[in-house]
């Protein structure tokens, strides 16, 4: 049984996470466990066999070991992810570790599976940036009795059989930022760049999301597309090399925040000051404060701190029963510019890292 002190953190938790729910005007309807800390959505089926069962290990909650697996250390976003995670786990009294490649290389990653399998983890909340690399190694944790819960995704059909996906939408996602853009423009005529991530479904979809967005729009056209590889200096140079190739552009869509920001790095430094340049994620630093300094327009705020607590736990509900597995659990995405900004950057327990000033909800 749940000692007294740890249903005290998860009333906490509970309160901060729908708190922050509301605050984000969230227009979906959270239907979890009867007597979960974070409630969560149903779900829908992962399709093509890609869902599992989950396994219910029969363990108090204080028993349970959750590992935490991010492509990289160098990603604040899923050390934000991550950061929720822990909270929710270790809040319930279970215990909970971070292990991430200082950089992200998919080849020590798969290391890391292993050697969590090793430690004895009952699940593993992760994501990989290459799942075909990954799968072998992933289906071998899975067939030695290790929950895979697949975070910041929404892929329907992961190459080997998991518990949960959970993430937020990423096409209907940035297609609303997309959306956004044609209405910021008011009819004027917009020549824009893509700033792409590197080859992989987040891109394709990212990235053809924004397009389904701003499709339709006859003052819309688009100029050229670079991959900035995910990176605030990949984003600069990416930046560098569409603006000054094409001098007319007006607005640059970057499918993460950290390109964004190094594009209007990029803008600064050549010294113009009319590109709309526009975001995906919510990071703290690279996404929410650069909308609220003007650098950026806007950007898709996916709430990564809220993310973890919702993964973590549907992995708690998934070693213990109350959560039946191989469905895809959705969680929020909105964008966010200036106007909206603000009452997210007035709540740093939400954040991680926290912003760099105090900010006042009303901006």
């Amino acid at each position: 049984m749940m000692k007294t002190r740890n249903r005290v953190r998860l009333a906490s938790v509970a309160a901060i996470s729908s708190a922050a729910l509301f605050a984000f005007a969230i227009p979906t309807v959270f239907t979890g466990a009867a007597n979960a800390a974070v409630k969560y959505t149903a779900g829908q089926q992962l399709g093509n066999d890609s869902g599992a069962i989950c396994k219910n290990t029969g363990k108090a909650v204080k028993d349970l070991q959750v590992a935490y697996i991010p492509p990289s250390s160098v990603y604040n976003y899923y050390l934000a992810i991550g950061a929720g995670v822990k909270k929710l786990v270790e809040g319930a009294g279970a215990k909970y570790y971070m292990i991430a490649p200082p950089k992200d290389d998919v080849s020590i990653q798969l290391g890391m599976i292993q050697d969590a399998v090793t430690r004895g983890a009952n699940a593993i909340v992760m994501n990989t940036h290459d799942q075909q690399a990954a799968t072998p190694v992933i289906k071998a944790a899975s067939d030695a009795g290790v929950s895979i819960v697949i975070i910041n995704s929404d892929i329907p059909n992961f190459p080997t059989p998991v518990q949960a996906v959970v993430g937020y939408k990423q096409r209907a996602g940035d297609k609303k930022v997309g959306q956004y853009a044609v209405k910021a423009a008011a009819g004027k005529p917009v020549k824009f760049g893509v700033i792409e991530g590197a080859p992989s479904y987040f891109t394709d979809e990212r990235v053809g999301g924004w397009l389904a967005g701003v499709k339709g729009a006859k003052n819309f056209k688009k100029v050229a597309s670079v991959n900035g590889e995910w990176s605030i200096d990949g984003g600069n140079k990416a930046g560098m090399d569409l603006l000054q190739a094409n001098p007319d552009i007006n607005v640059i869509f970057a499918a993460n925040d950290y390109m964004a920001q190094g594009a209007a790095q990029a803008a600064k430094a050549l010294g113009l000051k009319n590109i709309a340049i526009y975001g995906s994620d919510g990071d703290t630093n690279s996404g929410l404060e650069q909308v609220a300094s003007g650098a950026l327009k806007a950007t898709l705020d996916t709430s990564p701190f809220s993310m973890g607590q919702i993964a973590g736990q549907v992995t708690l509900d998934c070693l213990t029963g109350k959560y039946s597995g191989g469905k895809f659990i959705e969680t929020p995405g909105v964008v966010v510019d200036k106007k909206s900004v603000f009452r997210i950057l007035c709540k740093p327990a939400q954040l991680v890292p926290a912003p760099n000033k105090k900010y006042s909800c009303k901006g």
